[in-house]
């Protein structure tokens, strides 16, 4: 339960004054709905303003803080600006530009004749010196000394930076005295404020001193539940496996395993005979050959008397999935079942027997495989595609539905970059297949400007002519009026009119049912082309599909357009990516695009967007929710997160763990990073 002393940082956004219906729903889309996420709602930047007595004094483009005295008002005719002609002691002109309804609050905030001190960036119009919209207006120079720096928060539609800067300032003043959870020694080498004062700090102006306490807490939360997670599954009961290898031997697969899958088969192995259920990663470029190391784990399970269960994401990954193990397994007499939420009367109750009865031995299916109606006779492994897709809690939950913890190997298609290896998955032991099989051709990759777009048509269609098969990836579904981006739909109806019915369209707007039908049609050949968003980045094995378009491809990230370009080159064909490019291409897009037509590991290609971002977004796929943190930046996870997982270590091998002192005050950090699943793990036992 969460301790008293944090529910003043959990009350709703609404509790504060001036929050109503009207202004919860944008506070919402930015995902601030409680006192706590405006705590943690920290400035992008701070705009610093410097005090002038002249205009000549101050550069265009700089941000200043002026006396002026109001000389006239023009009003404009029509829809035009309302402008004020203010000067400055030496008699020097500036306009004071306004657009819209703000000129009625212009009219009565700068009166002709009066002397008005100005905050706001100076630019040039014409021959003439303006502010547009001055950020503040006040009679006394005072009260702007408060705005010489100020924070910019980020925005969603229906705020201003003066309305979340108020509400910050509100929720500010709700700050409860909490104990504190960062080890003296370090807190005094670092030189940092408590947390009160890194909160306060953080919204007033650049303090790397009071940002890095705030990220650090942040990342000694996640370390601290995750190091839980692991240690209570320590002393959990598991079901050691056993297998005599006899159904292994029948596998007769059409390819020899990589010496990486061959490390990763016997690690895992290792951990399946252990009395402690198996908690581990594996880790696997696109195409690396995850599905076979899963397949012996599962087979280690039917051999030891037990059954396997697979989850994957989507019902198309799961009866593909379904498809493969069984092609895969022919040899091995094994019995494997497909169940999903779509499968209903005796067919779905035949499953369901089966399961209870233990003669089905392996299943596979979405989430559907783990409700409440679902028995098995003796689950003892789960084994789960697309790890990135569930949560922490997730993974727990479905390792109960054993009469012992079941074994769990989660898999992940997404190369994540060693520093945050730890930071997602510091519960969990990790493999890696860092070898591609033999015989698995390079995918050609190509950087084309959108301006050869018609050349790139007419090439599809000479493909679809020969009986191949193409993706068209676009980076959104209906056209923004502030961007020009290529949209879906716009896109589909474009190609369609030119290539007729054979062309699907899918996107994450769709009924599921929509998409899978499209996505089924397509992989059946029924369909040569398919124009989709990112929902086709997993979960789409098409091996006569060795085309793929992506365009604006400058606005993905590098892991992004390496998990896309993984849905071709999957048969024996020869396979092209053609990577659309704009006009306006930064010299980080450039780079980006340059290192995806040199190069195919998906590592390296994490790495280098890691080093190429910085701040910015987790491997490009943050509108997946892939990242963990709200507060740290990927510069501060990798300076200050192995101090933060030795700490972690430190307060629970040697410091009494969360019945200490200083314990006790990790407990509330666990709750206020809202990483409480671990608390909850260790009252379980």
């Amino acid at each position: 339960m969460r301790p008293d002393l944090l529910n003043p940082l959990f009350a709703e956004t609404e509790s504060l004054k001036g929050v109503g219906p009207g202004l919860a729903r944008p506070l919402e889309k930015l995902g601030l709905t409680r006192v706590r996420d405006l705590v943690y709602h920290l400035p992008d930047r701070f705009v610093s303003r410097r005090a002038v007595t002249r205009l000549d004094e101050a550069g265009i483009g700089e941000n200043i803080v002026i006396g002026l005295t109001v000389r006239e008002h023009r009003a404009s005719a029509g829809r035009g600006p309302f402008r004020v002609l203010a000067e400055d002691d030496a008699g020097d002109i500036v306009t004071l530009t306004y657009f819209g309804r703000a000129s009625y609050t212009a009219r009565k905030l700068l009166p002709v004749g009066e002397r008005r001190w100005i905050a706001g960036r100076l630019d040039q119009f014409g021959q003439m010196r303006q502010i547009v919209h001055p950020d503040h207006v006040a009679q006394d120079s005072g009260e702007l000394t408060a705005h010489l720096t100020e924070p910019v928060y980020p925005l969603s539609e229906g705020l201003t930076q003066g309305r979340i800067a108020g509400l910050v300032h509100q929720a500010l003043g709700h700050l409860p005295h909490l104990p504190e959870w960062v080890e003296p020694g370090l807190l005094a080498r670092e030189a940092w404020p408590n947390w009160a004062e890194a909160v306060a700090e953080a919204h007033k102006g650049e303090n790397a001193k009071a940002r890095d306490r705030l990220a650090y807490d942040e990342l000694l939360a996640n370390s601290l539940a995750l190091m839980l997670v692991r240690a209570s599954n320590r002393t959990r009961r598991g079901l050691p496996l056993h297998g005599d290898g006899h159904l292994r031997k029948r596998l007769d697969l059409p390819f020899s395993l990589t010496g990486a899958q061959q490390r990763a088969i016997a690690e895992v192995e290792a951990d399946l005979a252990q009395g402690a259920p198996m908690l581990r990663l594996l880790q696997g470029d696109v195409g690396s050959g995850k599905t076979a190391v899963a397949l012996h784990a599962m087979l280690i399970a039917v051999e030891a008397g037990a059954q396997a269960a697979m989850l994957a994401p989507t019902e198309i990954l799961a009866r593909q999935h379904a498809e493969t193990l069984r092609r895969m397994a022919a040899g091995t007499g094994v019995t494997i079942a497909l169940l999903t939420g779509r499968d209903k009367g005796k067919a779905r109750e035949a499953t369901l027997m089966g399961l209870l009865d233990g003669s089905i031995q392996i299943c596979v299916g979405t989430h559907a495989i783990f409700q409440e109606a679902v028995a098995y006779r003796n689950l003892a492994l789960v084994v789960i595609d697309e790890q990135h897709r569930f949560g922490v809690g997730q993974r727990l939950m479905l390792t109960q539905k054993a009469r012992t913890t079941a074994h769990c190997l989660a898999m992940t298609a997404t190369p994540i970059p060693r520093t945050l290896t730890l930071a997602q998955y510091g519960e969990m032991d990790v493999s890696r297949l860092d070898e591609m099989p033999p015989g698995r051709q390079p995918i050609d990759t190509r950087v084309v400007s959108t301006d050869r777009v018609e050349e790139v048509i007419a090439g599809i269609g000479r493909h679809l002519a020969k009986g191949g098969q193409a993706y068209w990836v676009c980076p959104m579904v209906r056209e923004q009026e502030t961007e020009d981006l290529a949209a879906a739909e716009a896109r589909h109806a474009l190609l369609k009119e030119r290539f007729g019915d054979g062309v699907e369209l899918v996107h994450g707007q769709l009924r599921p049912e929509a998409k899978d039908a499209a996505m089924e049609r397509f992989a059946r050949g029924e369909a040569g082309l398919l124009v989709a968003t990112t929902v086709i980045e997993v979960g789409v094995d098409v091996p006569n599909a060795t085309l793929m378009v992506i365009e604006h491809a400058e606005r993905f990230g590098l892991a992004q357009l390496h998990q896309l370009r993984g849905r071709v080159g999957r048969g024996t064909g020869r396979s092209t990516c053609l990577l659309l490019r704009g006009e306006a291409l930064s010299e980080t897009g450039r780079e980006r695009l340059a290192l995806m037509r040199e190069t195919q590991d998906g590592f390296l290609l994490a790495e280098e967007d890691l080093r190429l971002r910085g701040g910015g977004e987790l491997l490009g796929t943050r509108q997946s929710g892939d990242t963990p943190f709200r507060v740290a930046s990927f510069d501060q996870i990798a300076r200050l997160l192995p101090l933060a997982h030795d700490d972690a270590r430190l307060l629970m091998e040697r410091d009494g763990g969360l019945s200490s002192p200083r314990g006790e005050a990790a407990r509330v950090l666990l709750y206020l990073f809202e990483r409480d699943w671990g608390v909850q793990l260790l009252r379980g036992g």
